[in-house]
């Protein structure tokens, strides 16, 4: 019998394989083309990519409902009638998600909601990591559970970089002016999580695999990550195999034995635009 069943968004970008791997039930966010609402995963993120080229606009792109929660929760409590639900929520501050779930939850004593104060890559490796340390404390009750998903959070870091800032542009997180400058000079701004919010904390200045190289050095000694840790690797569309080389090649000179590449679905693809990278970890105890 398994005592927590875990939850986690699309957003997380855990892909199929991986969620059936460690056992994790996924709740859809979503992606909207003009009038046509679409569950995240459920289509090729090229779509996001065309649609921005035909239409100079992007996706708009949503929480999962009350609705959606609903369903996957009696969905799970079905198949798993004694079993406590673990969600560990895409960051709170950026969707209504959590508080879908919340809506959804209420009167159901068998559901316990945290929020990770992650997205994407950040989400999927304390989930993952979450996941593992379930399979190897089988009898963990949910109190347990909670604190250790609780000293994950506080450990996690996670950041990104996209190739250009077309797309935060067209999403109006970044102005012309700012846009074309950056254009102008070539700069990629470093994006962490910082207390569940996106934040740009600098600027990296050159082609993306330079930009690459510097940023996991810069990012793995800032915060001091777990080389005994896996470093996970989000990758959106269009980035080129001679990047993904140079990130791997500098994450083993960094020290990280094990790696997990994931590829963005069509949330972070939204809002990163194509051949953007990003990556996550632990700080060391």
């Amino acid at each position: 019998m398994k005592k927590i069943v875990l939850m986690a968004e699309t957003g997380s970008d855990i892909s199929p394989e991986l969620a059936k791997k460690y056992e994790i039930e996924i709740v859809p966010m979503h992606v909207s083309f003009d009038t046509e609402t679409l569950d995240d995963t459920t289509f090729p993120v090229q779509k996001i990519v065309d649609f921005y080229k035909e239409t100079g606009k992007l996706p708009k792109t949503s929480g999962s409902t009350p609705e959606d929660f609903l369903t996957k929760f009696d969905e799970v409590h079905e198949k798993y009638p004694d079993s406590h639900i673990l969600y560990l929520a895409y960051s709170a501050v950026t969707t209504c998600s959590y508080q879908s779930a919340n809506i959804a939850a209420e009167g159901r004593d068998y559901i316990t909601a945290v929020d990770t104060k992650q997205v994407s890559v950040g989400q999927a490796n304390i989930v993952c990591k979450m996941a593992e340390i379930l399979n190897e404390n089988p009898d963990m009750d949910i109190e347990e559970a909670v604190q250790n998903a609780n000293e994950l959070i506080e450990r996690a870091n996670m950041c990104f970089t996209p190739a250009n800032l077309e797309f935060l542009r067209a999403g109006g997180r970044v102005s012309n002016v700012a846009y074309l400058g950056a254009s102008i000079l070539g700069l990629h701004p470093c994006i962490e999580i910082l207390d569940g919010k996106l934040m740009a904390t600098k600027k990296f200045r050159g082609k993306m695999k330079k930009v690459a190289a510097q940023l996991i050095n810069e990012y793995a000694t800032k915060y001091n990550l777990d080389r005994n840790e896996k470093l996970w690797i989000v990758y959106t569309i269009g980035l080129s195999e001679e990047v993904k080389e140079i990130i791997m090649q500098t994450a083993k000179e960094c020290g990280f034995d094990s790696t997990e590449w994931i590829q963005a679905a069509g949330v972070i693809t939204t809002h990163g635009g194509p051949a953007a990278f990003g990556i996550a970890g632990f700080s060391a105890k």
